[in-house]
């Protein structure tokens, strides 16, 4: 028999990050010292009294059954409870959706919203999967420039727009470059959605990663009512509390449009599971001094490691990163160096001669650059940056 792939799934492209990722754990498995920069997993373990609720609910068997497909109403109560306390937005928790991930959110969203040839703007440089799961509901992704400072403004989004515009994807911080928008200038980016009628997906997943000021990056949601009304919020546990492994996103919106989420999710996954559910409202509930700790540390790993990369011949940042933990440093320079003609051969080299794995610039649509992660120890980031220092000085 001769297998036949649709010609959707024929068109979607493998995740950059988890290949580049597989690619290390090959080196890895043979023998090979490499240090993995490649991927956004705090290297945190969960903590302590998250771990705790879930074995309390496993060993008294309330976590063994379904659960409703938008998730355990106290989860739900608790997100509601966030959103008030981070951006004082009151919502109900049947404007929340819980998901397995904040991943599956955007693409349940995606498949709710979009009908083919519907446009969404996505500005650059942006995360590896959004243009897929836009692509997989029918939809086109456009892109959209940024200005040097990786930042968008309404003037170039009125630029992208067409009668097709349906949506446009925020991601504020911003994955892959750390940077941050300011309330003012997500205001005028609301103002101009709610003017287009175009839906705003906000991506927060690291809006409690932010280091210079406020430990709330500011948000979309919130600045006036019209601009919630008009807005999409996906959020999760996975990056502020070191939960990446127990898959709980969810996304807060109008009812209409969570309840369409929920039928689709109900034909697709189901409820998630019900143990990380419990531990996702734990986190959510329990005191926050070791979110506050963990991200005093990534900035202790950003500050640190910030002066050593753009003293790289040929590395060159926009600005220090506010967000997140990623560097997304522009490297034209370095591939000239290194006589390659593209970030995915530079990338390719740094793996297989410096035994670092980074992620290429093409995956987020801006090639020359690369993205660095500095969500693991300080002692690995410095053995990296010492292994790059060499790779660019032979």
């Amino acid at each position: 028999m001769t297998m036949r792939l649709s010609k959707r799934a024929q068109a979607v492209r493998p995740s950059a990050t988890l290949a580049t990722g597989q690619r290390a754990r090959e080196l890895q498995a043979a023998g090979v010292d490499v240090i993995n920069l490649s991927v956004g997993q705090p290297d945190f373990p969960t903590p302590a009294p998250i771990k705790a609720q879930a074995v309390a609910a496993i060993n008294a068997g309330t976590v063994d059954g379904y659960t409703d497909t938008a998730g355990i109403l106290p989860l739900r109560e608790a997100v509601s409870q966030q959103v008030q306390r981070l951006h004082g937005v009151s919502v109900s928790a049947d404007q929340v959706v819980v998901t397995t991930g904040a991943k599956l959110a955007l693409y349940t969203l995606c498949q709710v919203l979009l009908d083919p040839g519907d446009e969404v703007l996505l500005p650059k440089p942006y995360w590896v999967s959004y243009a897929e799961q836009v692509g997989l509901a029918g939809g086109r992704p456009v892109t959209v420039d940024p200005l040097a400072n990786l930042k968008v403004t309404p003037a170039q989004l009125a630029q992208a727009y067409t009668p097709r515009t349906r949506a446009l994807i925020l991601n504020s911080p911003q994955n892959p470059s750390g940077v941050v928008y300011t309330q003012a200038e997500l205001q005028a980016i609301g103002e101009w959605a709610v003017a287009r009628d175009v839906l705003v997906i906000a991506d927060d997943i690291y809006g409690e990663l932010v280091y210079d000021g406020s430990a709330v990056a500011p948000s979309i949601v919130g600045i006036t009512p019209a601009i919630t009304a008009q807005t999409v919020l996906i959020g999760g546990v996975s990056k502020t509390y070191a939960m990446t492994g127990w898959r709980i996103g969810y996304a807060i919106g109008q009812p209409a449009l969570i309840q369409a989420m929920k039928t689709v999710l109900s034909h697709m996954t189901g409820n998630t599971a019900a143990v990380s559910q419990v531990a996702a409202q734990a986190a959510l509930t329990m005191d926050q001094a070791s979110v506050g700790s963990m991200r005093a540390d990534f900035k202790r790993r950003r500050d640190a490691i910030y002066p050593l990369l753009t003293a790289l011949p040929g590395f060159h940042l926009a600005g220090k990163p506010q967000g997140a933990f990623y560097f997304f440093p522009d490297v034209t320079a370095a591939m000239t160096i290194k006589q390659v003609a593209t970030s995915q051969e530079f990338v390719a080299k740094v793996l297989e001669e410096a035994h670092v794995a980074v992620v290429a610039g093409e995956a987020f649509g801006m090639p020359g650059h690369i993205r660095l992660s500095y969500a693991s120890s300080l002692p690995v980031l410095l053995t990296a940056m010492d292994r790059l220092k060499k790779f660019m000085q032979d």
